[in-house]
């Protein structure tokens, strides 16, 4: 992409998509400022993005070229029962940041989720209707459309259920599995399917986007876009895949063909992404596989 280094502030740099940004950004060269709260480091910033003013002069004290907004609660479950926070977590900061980056000349992208879809007629496309089926969703989807009206060179990335280096299994939906692999027992959803993505290749593309939009009169990557891995999996399929990894017998794992009574918020059966928009831009959709990346990180 662009050779410019370019200066990019990242929220929510203490998660499991925000590392992976940073990762990825700084090893491109770029100049990179991370921010968090209940996780803060020494190398990141503390910055409560509830605190309109804190964050107001955060921002134009760094004067960033470009915003990467990961910071979000992404647990269905949770985001049910805490909706007052999440809500304006997910829904109204995505706008005062899309307002202060537009202020500032910056490029802003906004990570949403699958989580927008009904799972009723996958594969969606940007240009389809959104129809979410819990408070999260409904959420992340109010986010997307207050960016929309604050900035209209912004861009909201949706992405479906993501893994990678955790620091806890708890971070990933998806690491979380490996914990029931080893455990040998347990009922494990064999019907409803996923694409699993890996957090380093949703921040290759959002450093893409980034290096192609900054400093780009008019020609920034705006608007609504997918990015998604194509391999099918139901959670029991990656299941096996962890298994034959590790070398387990998976046998005590009982697989459910029917649909999953949700302890709280209903998923979606289906939310299968389409990237067709995102390749039409020039941007790579590449994606590693599944059981590639697994053998790697399990057998390090």
């Amino acid at each position: 992409m662009g050779s410019d280094k370019i200066k990019i502030v990242v929220t929510g740099a203490s998660g499991l998509l925000g590392r992976a940004v940073v990762k990825e950004a700084e090893a491109r060269g770029h100049t990179v400022i991370g921010t968090a709260f209940s996780r803060a480091t020494a190398k990141l910033a503390k910055l409560d993005l509830s605190d309109a003013s804190a964050v107001s002069s955060f921002l134009r004290e760094h004067k960033p070229q470009a915003i990467i907004h990961c910071a979000a609660e992404k647990r269905p479950d949770v985001a049910e029962q805490n909706q007052a926070a999440v809500e304006q977590l997910n829904s109204q900061v995505p706008g005062r940041l899309a307002r202060e980056a537009d202020a500032l000349g910056a490029y802003f992208v906004y990570i949403s989720t699958d989580y927008v879809f009904d799972g009723t007629r996958p594969p969606y496309e940007v240009s389809d209707t959104p129809n979410p089926l819990n408070f999260y969703g409904r959420t992340k989807l109010a986010g997307e459309q207050a960016v929309r009206e604050a900035s209209d060179r912004a861009a909201i990335l949706r992405v479906p259920v993501l893994y990678g280096e955790a620091e806890t299994p708890q971070e990933s939906a998806v690491n979380l599995l490996v914990d029931l692999v080893r455990s040998s027992s347990g009922k494990v959803d064999a019907l409803q399917p996923r694409f699993p993505t890996c957090t380093d290749d949703v921040a290759h593309v959002l450093v893409d986007m980034c290096e192609v939009s900054v400093g780009s009169a008019g020609e920034a990557i705006s608007g609504v876009f997918h990015f998604s891995a194509k391999e099918e999996l139901t959670k029991y399929q990656m299941c096996q895949v962890f298994a034959r990894i590790l070398k387990i017998d998976d046998s005590g794992l009982v697989p459910i063909t029917e649909k999953p009574q949700e302890p709280v918020a209903t998923r979606p059966d289906n939310c299968q992404l389409s990237t067709e928009a995102l390749e039409e831009v020039g941007i790579s959709v590449h994606c590693v596989p599944f059981s590639e990346w697994w053998t790697r990180y399990l057998q390090a």
